[in-house]
């Protein structure tokens, strides 16, 4: 099936007994045996649990995985992962990645011995250059944030093959509807569904899948015993956002190419990052390697003086953090999702003082595109 059938599938299979189409919410913590020395295949909601269990699937399924893991955030999702390695053990990170996951490494995961080297994931040949003889995986993300720099996710994972390494790609920008990061060779695939995945802020989600069933194992060992699982409720949350993915996306990518373009031309703009432009570094690898460019933006304006006003004069679009919903929301990534980044590694990143980062929704383009030029014009009228 499509990935858009396979999305609006999800849970369906799930109530043989009733034949709901939605998968029932087990708000249960314990699960009664049959008798001694028997399950129904379920016994402690840390363990497992039927709705949690039908998004899991369901994920695997979408990524083309063996087995799919759900989490109580994204941020719980990775710290499972880095469980996999042990005290000396190094890996290799994109160097512009959420601000969130450089604070989980560099000042948690450092303090028990892993050790982490930030290179640009969008140069195969600086990845080769950056490994060790204690490497063990890499960690890139697809899209990076907020940069948007493209990764080749092909030649990475070869590159991981042939030195032994763990692939592991954070594909919360694209989503498996845009992109399938095991289909092209990764190991594992990890999600921030919190975002595009659930769709509509207002569930904290983390998803992981894996195309090993060996190494599966290894992750729900983590999974199980560390405890960080994702709740019924939220399960079912997740699920009912995942249906909708393939509409949310495409008229979000829409309404982001136009935004872009319109960016691009604006006089208080200075830059552009958004791969669907064709000046885009990664406009080419990204069409060719996936189906789609994603619907986030991060612009640069021309002067710090602008950067208050687009955050606050807006109407439509929403100064708030986090990104992925049906809403529009406009973030200022050096005081916002990075500030947890040294700022003089911002600064070498190009996480500087006048970039912004747009989350485009499912809002008429027009209504978008009205709302931020009225913003613009505010500015240039004081």
């Amino acid at each position: 099936m499509n990935i858009a059938s396979q999305a609006a599938q999800i849970g369906l299979d799930w109530d043989t007994r009733t034949g709901a189409v939605t998968v029932p919410i087990y708000q249960t913590a314990t699960f009664r045996h049959p008798g001694l020395g028997q399950s129904t295949g379920y016994d402690y909601s840390r363990s497992g649990n039927p709705t949690r269990q039908a998004l899991e699937d369901g994920i695997a399924r979408l990524d083309n995985g063996c087995r799919g893991f759900a989490y109580s955030s994204g941020m719980a999702a990775i710290t499972s992962l880095l469980f996999l390695f042990s005290r000396g053990d190094h890996i290799i990170v994109t160097e512009d990645l959420y601000g969130g996951t450089y604070r989980l490494f560099e000042k948690i995961f450092n303090q028990y011995g892993l050790e982490f080297s930030y290179v640009d994931t969008s140069d195969v040949d600086a990845v080769k250059n950056a490994i060790l003889p204690n490497t063990r995986a890499l960690f890139v993300e697809s899209l990076t944030n907020p940069l948007l720099k493209v990764a080749d996710i092909a030649a990475l994972s070869a590159l991981c093959r042939e030195q032994g390494l763990l692939c592991i790609v954070d594909n919360t920008f694209l989503t498996p509807y845009l992109l399938r990061p095991l289909d092209l060779g990764a190991d594992i695939t990890v999600y921030s569904a919190t975002k595009y995945l659930a769709g509509h802020n207002d569930t904290v989600c983390g998803l992981v899948v894996v195309k090993d069933p060996e190494l599966a194992e290894k992750v729900y060992f983590h999974q199980n015993g560390a405890g960080a699982v994702l709740g019924p409720q939220d399960s079912w949350l997740t699920i009912r956002g995942m249906k909708t993915l393939s509409v949310r996306l495409d008229r979000q990518q829409e309404n982001a190419q136009a935004i872009a373009e319109w960016l691009e031309q604006h006089p208080l703009v200075r830059k552009v990052h958004y791969p669907g432009l064709p000046g885009h570094p990664g406009h080419e690898l990204l069409k060719r390697q996936g189906r789609g460019f994603g619907a986030m933006i991060a612009f640069e304006v021309v002067d710090t003086s602008l950067v208050e006003p687009l955050l606050l004069r807006t109407d439509l679009i929403s100064f708030a953090e986090s990104l992925g919903g049906v809403e529009t929301l406009i973030t200022f990534p050096e005081v916002q999702t990075h500030a947890d980044i040294e700022p003089e590694k911002r600064e070498k990143l190009g996480i500087n003082k006048v970039l912004l980062r747009l989350s485009v929704g499912i809002e008429d383009v027009h209504d978008l595109i009205a709302d931020l030029d009225h913003a613009f014009a505010l500015e240039e009228a004081a």
